[in-house]
C-alpha cells in the first residue's frame, strides 16, 4: 500500500467513537479530498466496516498463519482504488483495555504495530494519538468493562491501576518504532478540541474545509445507578444482549447521584497524575514525536 495512509489510533475513552462518527459526517468530504474512510462500527458509526484481526498478546512473533495477507488484503477492501488515500481510526491497534486490569498497559502492542506496518507495506503519511491522564482513564476503563461484564469491586484493582507496569512513553515509543510514520502527533486530552478540530489535525489540507461535527453525542458515561443495577444482575448469573444492557443504563440515565461505583483514594490518585505528568515531559522531549 504506497498511498497516504492517516491513522488516529486512540487512545480509548478520549472520544473515539465521536471521531468515528466524524469521519462518516464528513465522508463527502474526505472523497473529494481524494481520500476514503474507514472505521469500526462497535459503537454505532454507520457504515463501519473496519475489523483489523491483529496479534494477541499470547502470539509473541508467532503470529497465526497468513496475518499480514488478511490485514492487506482487509485494508485493500477498505480503499480499492490505488489512486486515492485512507483515513482510518481504530482504537484498539495498541490492543484492548482489559489487561489494566492485570497491571499491564497494552502488552501486545509491538506485534499488532509490527504487523499492520508490515500490511501497510509503507510508513503511514500521519499517525495521531490522545493520551489522558492516568487516574481518569483507568477509571473510565473501568466502567466501561462494567457495562457489559461482570468486574470485580474497584478497590481491590486499586494496587493493580497504582503498579502498571508501563505507560503512554513506552506505547508512543512502540508506535514510532514499529509504524515508523512520516510524522507522528501526540495530542494530551485537554488539548483534543473538537472532532472536526482533531480530524483537520489528522489530515493536512482540511484546515479551511467545512468539517461537520457528529449530530449526537456518543459513547457517554453510565452513571453509578445504571453501573450498579447491571453489576447486581451480571452477579446474578444473568447474561445479557447489547439492547439489554444499553436499556438498563437508559432507565437509570437521570439518576446521576454519586453512589460510590469507583473512586481512586486520593493519595493514589495524586500519584497517577505525578506519574502522568512526568511522562508528558518525556513525550514533549522524544526525537521523531511532535507534541501538543
Amino acid at each position: 500500500m504506497s498511498r497516504s495512509v492517516y491513522i488516529h489510533a486512540g487512545a480509548h475513552r478520549t472520544g473515539t467513537s465521536s471521531f468515528q462518527q466524524c469521519l462518516f459526517r464528513n465522508r463527502a468530504v474526505l472523497a473529494e479530498h481524494g481520500l476514503d474512510a474507514a472505521y469500526p462500527g462497535r459503537d454505532g458509526a454507520p457504515k463501519g466496516k473496519l475489523n483489523l484481526r491483529l496479534p494477541r498478546p499470547w502470539h509473541g512473533d508467532n503470529w497465526p498463519e497468513n496475518t499480514v495477507e488478511r490485514l492487506r488484503g482487509h485494508l485493500a477492501r477498505m480503499n480499492p482504488n490505488k489512486d486515492r488515500g485512507l483515513v482510518f481510526s481504530e482504537e484498539n491497534i495498541p490492543g484492548p483495555m482489559r489487561h489494566f486490569f492485570e497491571g499491564r498497559f497494552f502488552p501486545g502492542a509491538r506485534q499488532r504495530l509490527r504487523a499492520l506496518a508490515q500490511a501497510l507495506e509503507t510508513p503511514p503519511t500521519h499517525v495521531l494519538y490522545v493520551v489522558r491522564s492516568y487516574d481518569a482513564l483507568f477509571l473510565s476503563a473501568y466502567r466501561k468493562r462494567a457495562e457489559d461484564n461482570p468486574v470485580l469491586d474497584f478497590d481491590g484493582l486499586v494496587p493493580t491501576l497504582a503498579d502498571m507496569d508501563r505507560g503512554w512513553s513506552g506505547l508512543i515509543s512502540d508506535i514510532r518504532d514499529e509504524l515508523r510514520p512520516e510524522r507522528l502527533t501526540v495530542l494530551e486530552y485537554g488539548a483534543r478540541g473538537s472532532s472536526r478540530d482533531l480530524l483537520a489535525r489528522l489530515v493536512p489540507g482540511l484546515e479551511g474545509a467545512e468539517l461537520a461535527e457528529p449530530a449526537r453525542l456518543v459513547n457517554l458515561s453510565a452513571t453509578d445507578a445504571g453501573l450498579l443495577a447491571l453489576q447486581a444482575r451480571y452477579r446474578a448469573g444473568e447474561k445479557l444482549a447489547r439492547p439489554e444492557w444499553k436499556a438498563v443504563l437508559q432507565d437509570h440515565a437521570a439518576d446521576t447521584e454519586p453512589r460510590g461505583f469507583a473512586a481512586f483514594p486520593d493519595a493514589v490518585a495524586e500519584k497517577l497524575r505525578d506519574r502522568y505528568a512526568r511522562d508528558l515531559e518525556r513525550l514533549a522531549s522524544m526525537p521523531g514525536i511532535t507534541f501538543g
